[in-house]
């Protein structure tokens, strides 16, 4: 027996108008669920990577917390805050301690599994079963998405959460504004979308609903630094001082660029195609959801340009997805279609075959880079771990501050050493204390350099003597 039709289309037997099966059998998904979770487990066993900088401050100031102080969100170069990444970083912290930051990159490898069955069950529910399992073979494929979840950025799980908002409100089910809320208290992105999901809705009622996340982004704000719009203006701020790509002239040619890298051109350029092809044979209201993450990412990311804020590829992720959704149509969409246009369409899509072979040439160095990223986030982290924890560098710190080239390797050391002094020579030397310098070309371009930073900061003072050096860094004092 057939039910109502639900806004995504879909009948609540799981079937789609024309009668096929949206879904694929519940046996198949959940030995797809417990091989996504399980193999990110795996990953994140066998690489054994850390936090990026942005995360490792959202440690530190959840630890603040935990120990009744205001989080440092004036610190020198700290990043922009989100609410619930604290409140997270804060239990993972409570829990299991310094192996919180583990923890906290395991639950973004988690999220991208997460996000991976959504975009799968988004994509069923919009295109079909075939076409949401190629959607997601997309996403998961993609070295950008795998390598926020390896450095525990915020990204995953916000993502996660856009996307089963999005698998909700195509199938036509409760629980989309709550989704929408927690992930507006990750990224500002969720904001946009919350405000289309309440046009699509347009009941009065939910019109508060709109603005919880952005309210109690703001409070916080308030109350840490008594300035309820922190956040943007020191973004901004930072992004002038450190000399990043900004301004709305950007936008145009940062969004081609910025896709392509995140979800691999043959994708970027199957998606049109789609889209084109879901509006001519599904009708628009099929697309409100996939069009809606689209549309929403597009204009946050042109937002972004307006209010003066890095330019980043982060801010193209949503938008990122729905191409993926669209693109795994394009190909796979032939399944659900009829009669000599299902013949066409298959034919057409046998020949673009060959442009996913070409794109996965393409995406293999991308792979071979992330691999080695990750070897070197291990070698950071050894190396800093290994040298902090060094007697002499123990002492020498207890004549003065622990200073860095730059700020990028601040947060790392604070989550270590909870109680020490830490500082970046970009911002101010001292004349006493422990200098950490990077010793190989890479660790010195990555934790040397930094937009914005006088060079000199990797010139040794000559005051100072080594007195240990372990993997990439040495450390000098003077007492």
């Amino acid at each position: 027996m057939t039910g109502d039709v639900s806004p995504g289309g879909l009948d609540v037997a799981g079937t789609s108008p024309r009668g096929r099966r949206s879904r694929f059998s519940p046996s198949v998904e959940l030995a797809a669920t417990l091989v996504a979770f399980g193999a990110a487990v795996l990953v994140w066993w066998v690489t054994r990577t850390y936090p990026n900088y942005d995360s490792y401050y959202h440690l530190v100031w959840g630890r603040e917390l935990l120990n009744g102080s205001l989080p440092s969100f004036e610190a020198y170069a700290a990043p922009t805050q989100h609410p619930l990444y604290i409140a997270v970083a804060a239990v993972l912290g409570l829990v299991f301690g310094e192996s919180g930051d583990r923890a906290l990159v395991l639950l973004a490898f988690l999220a991208h599994a997460a996000l991976v069955l959504g975009t799968y069950r988004l994509g069923a529910a919009v295109f079909g079963r075939w076409s949401g399992a190629l959607a997601a073979l997309f996403v998961a494929a993609s070295a950008s998405f795998l390598l926020y979840a390896a450095r525990g950025y915020v990204d995953p799980p916000f993502l996660a959460l856009v996307v089963w908002a999005g698998v909700l409100a195509a199938e036509d089910r409760r629980g989309v504004p709550v989704l929408l809320v927690l992930a507006g208290l990750l990224r500002p992105e969720a904001w946009v979308l919350t405000g289309l999901w309440w046009l699509w809705k347009r009941r009065l009622r939910d019109l508060p609903i709109v603005f919880i996340a952005p309210v109690i982004w703001s409070l916080t704000d308030l109350i840490v630094t008594g300035n309820p719009i922190h956040s943007i203006q020191s973004t901004s701020a930072l992004a002038e001082d450190l000399g990043r790509v900004r301004g709305i002239q950007h936008v145009p040619g940062s969004f081609v660029t910025f896709i392509g890298s995140t979800v691999r051109p043959p994708v970027a350029l199957l998606a049109p195609i789609g889209a084109y092809l879901a509006w001519r044979y599904l009708g628009w209201r099929r697309l409100l959801v996939p069009g809606a993450l689209l549309v929403g990412g597009i204009v946050t990311f042109v937002g972004t340009g307006v209010l003066g804020l890095s330019i980043l590829p982060r801010y193209l992720t949503v938008p990122a997805i729905a191409m993926c959704l669209f693109a795994g149509y394009a190909l796979l969409g032939f399944t659900e279609a009829e009669g000599r246009v299902r013949a066409i369409w298959l034919r057409v899509s046998a020949g673009a075959a060959v442009v996913g072979a070409i794109g996965m040439l393409i995406l293999a160095p991308s792979l071979t880079n992330v691999t080695e990223e990750m070897r070197f986030i291990r070698a950071t982290h050894d190396s800093l771990v290994t040298l902090l924890d060094d007697p002499e560098v123990q002492a020498g710190m207890r004549c003065g501050t622990l200073t860095f080239p730059t700020y990028r390797l601040v947060p790392d050391a604070k989550w270590h050493l909870e109680n020490a002094s830490i500082g970046a020579r970009s911002a101010r030397r001292r004349d006493r204390g422990v200098e950490v310098y990077a010793l190989s070309q890479k660790a010195l371009r990555r934790y040397g350099f930094a937009d914005g930073t006088n060079p000199t900061v990797n010139l040794p003072n000559p005051a100072f003597r080594r007195v240990a050096s372990a993997g990439i860094l040495a450390a000098y004092v003077r007492c």
